[in-house]
């Protein structure tokens, strides 16, 4: 039982601390991000397992967590303000070629971070040649060109 406990308070506290620190941090890993995830899961698995090495607390672990997350999965689809309190909604950032700095400093993203999505996805080079730029739930900024 200890097993379970510890897998679904971890499961919850990660939700949360990847919540907090938002999408932006999902959208782009630097060097520092990759090493803090390697810290982050080593220190994951040692709160998860304790001192039970072995298969079969492995196992149940494991087991716990999907379950978690087909339960949250399903709690998502009854409950739509969950899945919006946990997932977030898009966020539209540029609108016509105007930033809308409000919203760009609570995703923390910047216009340098939409003009590079512009550039990568659509060939862009200015915010004027942008209609929408939208980030999206999964931290991905989508742009839609002006005609």
């Amino acid at each position: 039982m200890e097993t379970v406990l510890r897998a679904a308070s971890m499961y919850v506290l990660l939700m949360i601390v990847l919540k907090i620190a938002g999408r932006r941090t999902l959208l782009e890993m630097t060097s520092f991000d990759f090493i803090l995830l390697l810290i982050i899961s080593e220190a994951t698995q040692q709160a998860l397992l304790g001192n039970d090495f072995s298969v079969s607390g492995a196992a149940l672990t494991i087991i716990t967590l999907i379950v978690m997350d087909i339960l949250l999965g399903m709690l998502k689809s009854f409950f739509p303000r969950l899945e919006m309190l946990i997932d977030g909604t898009s966020l539209i950032l540029v609108e016509n070629g105007q930033l809308l700095h409000q919203r760009l400093r609570k995703a923390g993203i910047t216009a340098e971070d939409i003009l590079s999505s512009a550039r990568s996805s659509q060939g862009l080079e200015r915010l004027e040649q942008i209609k929408f730029a939208i980030l999206e739930k999964n931290g991905k900024i989508s742009i839609i060109p002006k005609s």
